[in-house]
């Protein structure tokens, strides 16, 4: 499967389709016809794509990670989930054998939930964006009545078995040199020159530079906090805050939105109430014991503060928004238009009321809420921009240009970093932390 993705992301889709057809034929004696690779902008470490067996339409994705044949046995556990009562669509087949893992799902024709609000950023429309919020609130109850059921006491030893850490820790670690930091951080951005407006900066240089993003200035550098990472993300540490049942990385583009087509009070509805509802699917990094301060962290970010366009779409976020960037001395300067729009700072009120709030308060109220909760939280954002993609501009295999690089880095020091004056996540973070 890392053989089909580098082939599609080289644009070479029809080779990269002869491996899954082939792969499709051994897992599951399928005889696929009609092999399309989507070109997702979303996939930012997988791949998915649509075909035809037996008569019916299909839809495939796998996700595919550095030393992935550590992970053998732990993806695609959709079934843990379904059974602690979260919605979650089912795959119909599934394969987990080292470097051959797909999941196959009928196909859908709904509208992944991560289409439903791009359009929205670009195109406000309040009806439109009332009808998302809902459908957020409604997922967001029934993640926090599992977290809720859930929550327990973990050992170090269960706490490093789940796969959630490879989208953090892991990233970090280069194979077979556990103790050092290395991984996406090394050969994303260690010893590499960053093109930004008007300026270039070794990595020598800005690791060690503070930033001030329109006006407000962070107190750690990236250095820094690439450093604090490392040691306090490590997966046995994150034991202390217990455990959850998870899906751990249901990003919006892993979400589909529904929309029923029964009216309110039609008894068919059963316990689903009528109108929009999200299901999610792909639950590659799932597990029951998931440590509780990492659960919503990449929903959070992704759903959020990714948006809109600089994350998956730099070249359109290029020509909608300036960064102005300027050295001075020990400080970095940026300048710029973007901002999380109306409909991502509502999805931020609903997580923040619904999840963070009352999962903090159960945590306090347990005693099983660490005294550096806020900086494990922060800095758990601060790797999701950081290494989910290299934020460099002109990165071979990345898609970053000098505006959406500046835009990504400020949001990156924004997120691991404290600001002098408030911003919108430490607005939210003082809000939902315990009394």
């Amino acid at each position: 499967m890392a053989r089909a993705r580098a082939l599609a992301k080289a644009g070479r889709t029809g080779e990269a389709a002869a491996i899954v057809i082939r792969l499709l034929k051994e897992q599951f004696g399928f005889d696929a016809t009609g092999m399309r690779i989507n070109a997702d902008i979303y996939s930012l470490n997988s791949m998915n794509g649509t075909f035809e067996a037996a008569g019916l339409p299909l839809f495939f994705k796998f996700h595919q990670e550095e030393n992935e044949g550590a992970m053998a046995g732990e993806y695609y556990r959709a079934r843990l989930l379904a059974d602690a009562g979260l919605p979650v669509d089912l795959p119909l087949h599934a394969s987990t054998e080292a470097g051959r893992q797909i999941l196959v799902y009928r196909r859908r024709t709904e509208p992944r939930f991560a289409d439903v609000l791009r359009s929205l950023d670009v195109a406000p429309d309040s009806a439109a964006e009332a009808e998302a919020l809902t459908a957020e609130r409604g997922l967001n109850a029934r993640l926090m009545e599992v977290f809720a059921r859930s929550l327990h006491p973990v050992t170090p030893e269960q706490s490093a078995a789940e796969p959630i850490h490879r989208l953090f820790h892991e990233r970090l670690v280069t194979a077979g040199a556990p103790g050092k930091l290395g991984g996406r951080f090394a050969s994303f951005y260690e010893n590499r020159v960053f093109q930004l407006p008007g300026t270039s900066l070794d990595w020598r240089d800005l690791k060690d530079l503070i930033f001030v993003v329109n006006g407000t200035r962070y107190g750690r550098t990236l250095g820094q906090l690439f450093d604090e990472a490392f040691v306090r993300l490590r997966p046995d540490k994150r034991a202390d805050a217990g455990g959850v049942t998870a899906h751990g990385d249901a990003h919006n583009a892993n979400v589909w939105f529904e929309k029923s087509s029964l009216a309110p009070g039609d008894s068919r509805t059963g316990s689903r109430p009528p109108g929009a509802a999200l299901v999610m699917f792909d639950p590659a990094f799932a597990g029951t014991h998931v440590p509780a301060l990492l659960a919503e962290v990449k929903t959070t970010f992704h759903n959020i503060f990714a948006h809109p366009l600089w994350l998956y779409e730099p070249d359109e976020a290029a020509g909608r928004y300036r960064a102005d960037v300027r050295r001075d001395g020990d400080t970095l300067r940026i300048e710029t238009d973007w901002r999380p729009g109306a409909v991502r700072l509502g999805l931020l009120q609903a997580k923040a009321d619904q999840v963070w709030r009352p999962l903090l308060a159960l945590l306090a109220q347990r005693g099983m809420l660490p005294p550096d909760w806020r900086r494990v939280v922060k800095l758990a954002l601060f790797l999701c921009p950081t290494l989910v993609m290299n934020l460099r501009a002109g990165a071979e295999g990345g898609s970053h240009n000098p505006v959406s690089s500046a835009i990504g880095l400020a949001t990156a020091a924004s997120m691991g970093a404290e600001p002098d004056r408030a911003d919108v996540l430490s607005e939210m973070l003082d809000a939902v932390g315990p009394d």
